[in-house]
């Protein structure tokens, strides 16, 4: 089988057929932009090199064993009889064909050039040898990996150019000046026509499409291979830097979680310990004059001390999970949550809009006089709220009301809820709380502003307005008001 090179007789039937991978990418595309793009001209990605392995040697001994075996058959059925070089030589030329496959991926352009001498100096002096099916498949492979290997595209498509505009050329001097007209016609049976052509343009005509069909078939599939290579790398490239986003979001929740109770532990803890300091006083004050009074004072120091330890014994909880999360992947971590599950203690629920008569109730316990309202339109509208919103009213509440007992002078404040939703209105609904006292700051009891802070954390995160500072006619306000929507009422 001949793809290039001396052509045969007519009778003969032995050309090779390379495999086509024509695609949608058909030569049709002829403006120079789309050419550059195509192949890659444009692109400054370089395609990785393998080393050399096994599979390349497999297909190299592969390539030559059956090569040499289909040569003597060859032979055998008489089709090397005008062959007369010796026979050692065409073995050779089997085998150096074979070898250049070995380093086709690693140095892809040399062993397209080396391909291409070969083919020539094999096509000039045995053509019979050089039309076999092994070479010709070598021959494709080779042009094949010099498009689909090549780092430099640019010199690839001058490398690859070269090898197609030589052999074309080499094609018309064999018919313009050498022998390949002559042989045509002493191949003739007599002057006979056999078809709509005469022998010599049919076989013309023949020659150059199947080598047109060959090397545009390795040229275009090897192109389609690089664009291949290329597109898994953009997507190990996408992987990898999506898993990399997804860990810095999982450390950026893991971090937030931990603001949040962190917030949670300030607010449960200032609570708490003031109750414990209001009490603690007053019971010493009346521990000798008045026993009962100083036990009432040390039991409300027990409850607030327990439900302090309680509530901070879950939050350390939650955050021990996080830590867990934080080491372990997602598996293990919720094998692990499993296993925990019975060693941690039963967390009560976080408190809400709900709990906030226990929180006035404690207050009162300390001697501030607190004026509690619950305002709802429609009723029922503060049940609904949903976790977020409700904590964050109770833990605005519950911080305010610790600190007018801290750092005020002010023995009454006045809390004040108002939730109203959207329904049946034309402006948006909202959550309110708001704290107000008459007080003046008491001297020496400035504190860190980490309780402020945490309120305006907490109101951010929802999208509120606050509003915290002295008020004109004196004392002290801290309002928060928290829109409403869809997504911010349950049930809805």
């Amino acid at each position: 089988m001949s793809a290039i090179g001396m052509p045969s007789a007519p009778s003969r039937d032995d050309v090779a057929t390379p495999g086509e991978t024509w695609g949608g990418q058909a030569g049709s595309r002829g403006l120079l932009g789309r050419l550059r793009s195509f192949f890659g001209l444009d692109s400054a990605w370089e395609r990785p090199r393998p080393p050399l392995g096994r599979r390349d040697l497999y297909l190299a001994v592969g390539a030559e064993a059956i090569g040499l075996v289909t040569l003597e058959l060859m032979r055998s059925l008489g089709v090397l009889q005008q062959t007369s070089t010796p026979i050692w030589l065409q073995w050779l030329a089997i085998s150096i064909g074979a070898v250049l496959l070995l380093w086709r991926r690693r140095y892809p352009l040399t062993v397209a050039s080396l391909a291409a001498v070969h083919m020539f100096a094999t096509g000039v002096t045995m053509p019979a040898v050089m039309g076999q099916m092994t070479l010709q498949i070598a021959y494709f492979v080779a042009f094949f990996s010099a498009v689909a290997w090549a780092r430099d595209r640019r010199l690839m498509l001058l490398v690859v150019g070269s090898i197609v505009t030589f052999m074309f050329g080499w094609l018309v001097w064999q018919y313009a000046v050498g022998s390949g007209v002559q042989e045509i016609l002493d191949s003739r049976d007599g002057r006979k026509r056999f078809g709509l052509l005469d022998p010599v343009p049919a076989n013309v005509a023949l020659t150059f499409l199947i080598n047109a069909i060959y090397f545009s078939a390795a040229i275009i599939s090897g192109q389609f291979s690089w664009w291949s290579a290329r597109q898994r790398e953009r997507l190990i490239e996408q992987s990898a830097t999506i898993e990399a986003q997804s860990q810095v979001l999982q450390r950026r929740a893991v971090v937030d979680e931990r603001l949040r109770i962190a917030r949670e532990l300030h607010d449960v803890v200032g609570h708490h310990v003031s109750v414990i300091g209001v009490q603690a006083g007053a019971a010493r004050r009346v521990l000798t004059k008045d026993p009962v009074s100083a036990a009432t004072a040390l039991s409300a120091i027990e409850t607030s001390s327990r439900d302090a330890v309680n509530q901070m014994r879950g939050l350390l909880g939650t955050l021990r999970d996080i830590e867990e999360v934080d080491s372990q992947s997602s598996s293990e971590s919720g094998s692990a949550s499993g296993a925990s599950g019975s060693e941690s203690v039963a967390r009560k629920p976080e408190p809400g809009v709900g709990d906030l008569d226990d929180l006035v109730t404690e207050r009162r316990q300390t001697g501030l006089q607190v004026d509690y309202e619950l305002v709802e339109d429609p009723v029922g509208a503060a049940a609904a709220l949903p976790g977020p919103v409700s904590l964050t009213l109770y833990r605005v509440a519950q911080e305010a009301l610790a600190n007018v007992t801290r750092h005020s002078t002010a023995t009454s404040a006045r809390l004040a809820v108002r939730v109203v939703t959207d329904e049946g209105r034309t402006k948006a609904g909202y959550a309110e709380v708001e704290v107000v006292d008459s007080g003046r700051p008491r001297v020496g009891t400035s504190g860190s502003g980490l309780g402020q802070l945490g309120m305006r954390e907490r109101a951010q995160s929802l999208g509120a307005v606050v509003d915290i500072g002295p008020r004109a006619t004196g004392g002290y306000r801290v309002r928060v008001r928290i829109p409403l929507g869809e997504k911010n009422v349950r049930g809805r």
